[in-house]
């Protein structure tokens, strides 16, 4: 069914002649004519009886009249659920309890009129083929691991360097320790299940192991944080990485200490990623926000792989 022709019923209807509609629509007379006759010829049925006084409904007519204004009511609540500014700001993090999602519960404190969808994707290609397509707005990621350019309409701006920690149980050899070096931790054994081969967080971790001859080991099935927080508590033998913005939590009773890493320490650089002509108005609210309250990047003593852009 023709929206056009709807809504100029419905014009005709209201206004009780061809002519008013017509002037209400800023479409010629012959136009609303030539609309109406052919939703009639759609319907098989007459929707109008012309009379002296202009145009009446006929029974048809007035039995259609509140299913026409509900299509037009259903049809513009479908356009503003997809304008920009009037559906929330979809945004990719890569777990709730990571430095991303930290960003984003700050936006939100900082700005509660904007709405938002925060989402899960997997990895950078997942979160990069759903920008382009409008799936969502941004996301956070490292930029540019080997093999996964950024497309040339694909922006981003780096947007934290989110410090490394070392993360044991109360038994492992370094839980005293108030720091350690990255010199100090070659021999150790490092257990990350949750490393998939082909990911930017792959790259990273890759990176990290060559430059430091670090032992890190992605053995075993992933079971999530909480299983690899109580392997970590009762496996002296194993400790982790872990970010030291991630808001990870144990029982007291794990006893695990979070100890920075120096000299240098290695960073995780957190970029925002967007389409260069994503219209949402809360999407620059966002970058400015984060521009406004993170740190720079490249600060002095840290590591990050050659490959993290500064965009």
């Amino acid at each position: 069914m023709d929206f056009n022709a709807v809504r100029t019923f419905v014009a005709v209807a209201d206004a009780g002649q061809f002519q008013v509609a017509a002037v209400e629509l800023a479409v010629t007379q012959q136009a609303v004519s030539k609309r109406v006759a052919a939703l009639e010829r759609d319907l098989g049925v007459r929707l109008f009886t012309r009379t002296a006084r202009g145009a009446e409904l006929t029974i048809d007519g007035q039995a259609l009249l509140p299913h026409a204004r509900e299509l037009l009511r259903v049809a513009e609540r479908a356009a503003a659920s997809v304008h920009a500014g009037h559906r929330p700001l979809r945004v990719d993090v890569i777990a709730s309890r990571s430095a991303q999602s930290a960003l984003m519960r700050g936006f939100h404190r900082a700005h509660p009129e904007t709405d938002l969808d925060v989402v899960m994707l997997f990895d950078i290609d997942t979160a990069v083929e759903a920008i382009r397509s409008g799936a969502i707005d941004a996301s956070f990621r490292a930029v540019a691991a080997p093999g996964h350019p950024l497309p040339e309409d694909i922006e981003c701006v780096r947007v934290l360097d989110e410090n490394l920690q070392l993360l044991t149980g109360p038994a492992h050899a370094l839980a005293a320790a108030r720091s350690v070096t990255v010199a100090q931790l070659a021999g150790h054994r490092i257990w990350m299940p949750g490393i998939v081969p082909g990911t930017e967080w792959a790259a990273y971790y890759d990176d990290l192991v060559a430059e430091f001859g670090l032992t890190i080991e992605a053995t075993g099935p992933n079971f999530g944080s909480d299983a690899l927080l109580d392997t970590i508590a009762d496996t002296p033998a194993l400790a982790t990485f872990m970010g030291a913005d991630s808001r990870l939590v144990w029982p007291a009773g794990h006893g695990l200490r979070r100890i920075p890493v120096t000299d240098p320490t290695p960073v995780y650089p957190h970029s925002l990623l967007w389409h260069r002509d994503n219209p949402h108005p809360a999407l620059g609210t966002l970058r400015a926000h984060l521009t406004a309250t993170t740190a720079g990047h490249g600060a002095a003593g840290t590591w990050t792989p050659s490959w993290a852009l500064p965009c």
